[in-house]
């Protein structure tokens, strides 16, 4: 991935990306038609940030965490990620609920050769990888104490 992307863009598409998802989660919940709902009942769903460790590891070790700061939003973060942000991050701003830099950024993407959408589509296949293997880790983890419990269970009934 990294020598698809020029040096001063590298690390920032999923953040431009971001900056214009936040923007069109905003732009819904001002809407009349959100308006409406919320007068009933309705509770917004919150914006999520998945996996957002840092992979290249020339990038500073809380990039996004400081990047993708927002009132409404979640963030799933690696422990790794969080001990590096407890230990030297800091939130300079929220995300701009009007997208801020999203647009001239992807524009910087576009004249630089970058397909941006196969970029993003690329970006997507790893990341959904990535959570594969975590869960199929956890799933293993369970099982591997599961054997471990009914053997001990078994051994103290004898």
């Amino acid at each position: 991935m990294k020598d698809k992307v020029p040096g001063q863009l590298r690390n920032r598409l999923g953040i431009a990306f971001a900056k214009r998802t936040y923007k069109a989660y905003r732009e819904l919940l001002a809407s009349s038609h959100w308006r409406k709902l919320a007068g009933g009942g309705a509770r917004p769903q919150r914006l999520l940030w998945a996996s957002t460790g840092i992979k290249d590891p020339d990038a500073s070790d809380t990039l996004y965490i400081e990047a993708l700061a927002a009132p409404d939003t979640i963030n799933t973060i690696p422990e790794k990620t969080l001990v590096a942000f407890a230990d030297h991050g800091k939130v300079k701003g929220a995300l701009p609920a009007e997208g801020g830099d999203a647009e001239a950024l992807l524009a910087e993407f576009a004249r630089a050769g970058v397909a941006e959408a196969a970029l993003a589509a690329e970006l997507q296949r790893e990341g959904t990888r990535s959570f594969a293997k975590s869960w199929n880790d956890l799933m293993d983890c369970i099982a591997s104490k599961s054997v471990m419990l009914k053997k001990a269970v078994l051994a103290k009934g004898k």
